[in-house]
C-alpha cells in the first residue's frame, strides 16, 4: 500500500528544491528558418550541442532528392513528418510517423522516390560528425554540429533572414 503523506512530502521537498533547474527551451516551427541550400533540399537548425557534438535539424527534401553516400561517427535518430525516403542500401521505406535509429558507424545513400507528390520532412538528432565518402569510401567532406551551425548562420544571413535563436548557439 502506498503512504500518500510520505508521497505528498516528498512531492512538496521536490518542488521547493527545484528553483535552481533550468527551464525548458521551446521553440516554435516559426523561430528559425528553413534556409534553402539550393539543392532541392531546405533546412531547419534547432539546436547544438557542440562539446557533445549534436546537431538537431529538420530537413525537407524535394522529390527526387539524394543525399551523398555518407556515415556518421556517432548515432542518428530520425523521425519522418510527411512524404516518404529510404536508404539505397535498405529495404525499409520511411513514411509519416516512421521512426528510424542508425548506429554509430551505418554507411547509407539516403534517397526520396521521384514518385513522392509531397516534400518529404524529416527531423533528425545527429551525434558526432557526418563524413560524406566517394564512390571508393574515401571521405570527401566532414559535417559537424559546429560546421552546421557556422553554415546555418551563414545562410541564414545570405537569404536575408533575422539571426536566429538557435538552442545552444552563443551569441
Amino acid at each position: 500500500m502506498v503512504n500518500i503523506g510520505f508521497a505528498t512530502r516528498l512531492w512538496s521537498n521536490a518542488i521547493m528544491t527545484t528553483s535552481g533547474i533550468p527551464l525548458a527551451m521551446h521553440r516554435a516551427e516559426s523561430d528559425n528558418p528553413f534556409v534553402d541550400l539550393g539543392d532541392g533540399s531546405t533546412l531547419q537548425l534547432m539546436q547544438v550541442a557542440i562539446e557533445a557534438g549534436l546537431w538537431v535539424i529538420r530537413t525537407r527534401f524535394n522529390p527526387g532528392y539524394r543525399v551523398q553516400t555518407h556515415k556518421h561517427t556517432g548515432q542518428v535518430f530520425a523521425f519522418t513528418l510527411s512524404g516518404s525516403w529510404k536508404y539505397e542500401e535498405y529495404p525499409e521505406v520511411n513514411t509519416a510517423g516512421s521512426y528510424l535509429y542508425e548506429p554509430a558507424g551505418s554507411v547509407h545513400t539516403l534517397i526520396v522516390p521521384d514518385t513522392n507528390e509531397e516534400v518529404t520532412d524529416v527531423w533528425f538528432a545527429i551525434y558526432g560528425a557526418n563524413l560524406n565518402l566517394d564512390e571508393a569510401g574515401n571521405v570527401t567532406s566532414v559535417i559537424d554540429s559546429g560546421g552546421i551551425l557556422q553554415g546555418y548562420l551563414m545562410m541564414c544571413e545570405m537569404q536575408g533572414f533575422a539571426v536566429p535563436s538557435v538552442i545552444g548557439a552563443t551569441a
